[in-house]
């Protein structure tokens, strides 16, 4: 009987029970994990308080009715990276790895196992001769997406044009369509107006 009692004080210091400190923010748990925040950074930990995605500055928030903080939505995350003063949009799997990598102006979570993006395209339009570089051109369509970040469907049949590095508000281009359903999308018209397409 006094080993059964010993065996169970020790099992706490053996590394059975963990405790994490310092906490500022726990969102409730979607998909089995649930967002951690400690200063400007977040983490994810499964229904055993383990740490399975590190903290990280990267993780974009969802805003939802009574807080705003990163989820797991169909495996994937969204994460943000700055480059050359532009936020780029991509997506971590489960264990924090990037599986899309950001490449997005904006993008949303995944829907099933769809999301919705702008994708940006670069067109050289000429070359200038004195600072020996291409000129170049950005625009941009909002499309859907796969998990593996491949694009679906173009529902923007008109380019936006914009280019990232000139655009004096931060954050990211709006994205006007909405996920309705597996197959339905809803696009925004410019006369404030929708039009539903179907996708496969």
């Amino acid at each position: 009987m006094k080993k059964i009692v010993i065996t169970l004080l020790l099992l706490p210091l053996l590394g059975f029970a963990q405790t994490i400190e310092n906490i500022d923010y726990i969102s409730p748990f979607h998909e089995g994990l649930a967002a951690i925040k400690k200063g400007e950074k977040w983490a994810f930990i499964n229904q055993e308080a383990k740490i399975v995605v590190d903290f990280r500055d990267d993780l974009v928030l969802t805003k939802t009715d009574d807080a705003s903080y990163p989820i797991f939505s169909n495996e994937r995350c969204l994460i943000a990276h700055q480059k050359s003063d532009v936020l780029y949009y991509g997506y971590i799997d489960r264990t924090g790895n990037p599986i899309i990598q950001p490449q997005f102006l904006n993008a949303t979570n995944f829907e099933g196992d769809k999301a919705l993006a702008l994708k940006v395209e670069k067109e050289i339009i000429g070359y200038n001769d004195i600072f020996k570089k291409d000129v170049v051109s950005y625009h941009y369509f909002e499309v859907v997406i796969d998990k593996e970040g491949k694009t679906i469907e173009h529902l923007t049949q008109l380019a936006i044009h914009v280019s990232p590095k000139g655009k004096k508000d931060k954050n990211p281009p709006a994205i006007t369509s909405k996920l309705i359903s597996r197959s339905l999308v809803m696009v925004g018209e410019e006369n404030k107006k929708w039009s539903l397409k179907k996708i496969e």
